[in-house]
C-alpha cells in the first residue's frame, strides 16, 4: 500500500514538474522570438528568408525556377513529417483500442500503472501527434500559396504577402517540430515519471542551446553584378523601344 502511493506520488509530482518545465521554457523562448528575435535562431532565420524573399521578387516570374524548387523541397519535407505523424497516430490509436497494457504493468515501471493512467498517456501522446500532423498540413498549405505567388506572372505582387506566407509557414513548421519533442517525453513517460522528467530536463537545455543565436543579423545588399544585369536590362529594354518607334 505504501510502496503504491509513493509510486503514484512520483506520477503526481514529477509528470507536471516535466510538462511545466517544457511549458516554461517554450513561454521564455516565444517572449524572445517577439522581443529579441536577434537573440533567436529563429528570428535569424526569419531574417533570412525576408531578404531571400525580396531579392527573389526583384526577379522577373519566368527566371524564379530556383525559387521555386527550394518551395517544393519545403513542402515535400512538411508532407513527409505530416504523413508520419498521421501513420504514427494511426498505429497508436489501433494499440489503444485492441492491444493489451500488460507491458507497462512490470514491476521495472515505477508510477501509476492503472488502466486509467495508462489511457491518459496514450491520449496525450495520440494528441501531440494529431497536433503535429495538423502543423506540418499548415506548412504545406502555407507554401503552396507562397509558390502560387513566387509564379505568378505579368504581376506587381507586395513583398509583404510572400513574406508572410513564407514566414507563416516557417512558424508552423517549428510547432509541428516542438509537438513531436512533447511527444517524445511523453513517449518516455509511458516507461515511468522518472525517464520522462529526465528527458524533459534533457530536451529542454538542449533546446536552450539549440534555440540560442550568437551571430550578428547579416545586413544584405545588391552585388555589382546584379547592378550591372539591372543596367544591361535597362539598356536592352530601350534598344527594343528604340527599334519598336523605327
Amino acid at each position: 500500500m505504501g510502496l503504491t502511493l509513493k509510486e503514484e506520488f512520483l506520477d503526481f509530482f514529477l509528470v507536471p514538474s516535466g510538462i511545466l518545465l517544457m511549458l516554461g521554457y517554450h513561454l521564455f523562448h516565444l517572449h524572445r522570438c517577439l522581443y529579441l528575435p536577434d537573440t533567436t535562431v529563429i528570428g535569424y532565420e526569419n531574417h533570412n528568408k525576408k531578404a531571400w524573399v525580396q531579392r527573389i521578387l526583384e526577379v522577373e516570374a519566368k527566371d524564379r525556377g530556383q525559387a521555386i524548387n527550394v518551395i517544393n523541397s519545403n513542402i515535400s519535407a512538411a508532407t513527409s513529417l505530416a504523413s508520419i505523424s498521421l501513420a504514427l497516430s494511426s498505429i497508436l490509436g489501433a494499440w489503444i483500442g485492441s492491444a493489451s497494457h500488460n507491458v507497462f504493468l512490470s514491476s521495472h515501471i515505477h508510477g501509476n500503472k492503472s488502466s486509467t493512467a495508462v489511457y491518459i498517456k496514450f491520449i496525450a501522446l495520440l494528441s501531440c501527434f494529431l497536433f503535429a500532423f495538423a502543423c506540418f498540413i499548415q506548412t504545406s498549405r502555407c507554401f503552396v500559396n507562397a509558390n502560387f505567388l513566387i509564379s505568378m506572372p505579368n504581376c506587381e505582387i507586395p513583398t509583404s504577402h510572400v513574406e508572410n506566407a513564407v514566414i507563416r509557414g516557417s512558424n508552423y513548421w517549428v510547432i509541428g517540430l516542438r509537438s513531436l519533442f512533447f511527444a517524445s517525453n511523453l513517449l518516455f513517460w509511458i516507461f515511468g515519471p522518472i525517464p520522462m522528467f529526465v528527458c524533459s530536463v534533457i530536451t529542454v537545455v538542449m533546446l536552450h542551446n539549440l534555440d540560442r543565436n550568437t551571430t550578428p543579423l547579416p545586413q544584405y545588399t545588391n552585388t555589382p553584378a546584379s547592378h550591372r544585369s539591372k543596367e544591361n536590362g535597362k539598356e536592352i529594354t530601350a534598344v527594343t523601344s528604340a527599334n519598336d518607334r523605327c
